[in-house]
């Protein structure tokens, strides 16, 4: 996918003051099944949080690719700068053809740094 397709991604949701508050985002894809990279959803959910809490982008890794089903599940990872892990649960909300839309909410906790 090239980043003019990327830039003109949406992304949704309502403002947070913290990432233990979800969020939404979205993404037109090119492929006839309706998958969204791993490293795409961790690009987006890291933009979102990012955009909607002043702060830099955050690590985060997701450890699969998100399928195009309403209620599919997949837990990624948020790795703060002090090494302390955050886990984010990311759901598929709607498919419309080839567009995932999808929402996500950090733990209430993190893990400390090992």
């Amino acid at each position: 996918m090239n980043r003019v397709t990327a830039a003109r991604s949406v992304l949704t949701g309502s403002a947070v003051s913290a990432l233990l508050v979800g969020c939404s985002a979205s993404l037109d894809l090119e492929k006839s099944e309706p998958t969204m990279s791993a490293d795409k959803v961790a690009g987006l959910v890291a933009q979102k949080l990012a955009s909607t809490t002043g702060r830099p982008e955050p690590d985060i890794s997701c450890p699969k690719d998100l399928v195009g089903k309403v209620g599919t599940t997949m837990r990624c990872k948020l790795t703060a700068s002090d090494g302390s892990t955050l886990g984010v649960t990311i759901t598929v909300t709607s498919v419309d053809g080839k567009r995932i839309n999808f929402g996500f909410e950090a733990d209430a906790k993190a893990s400390p740094a090992r």
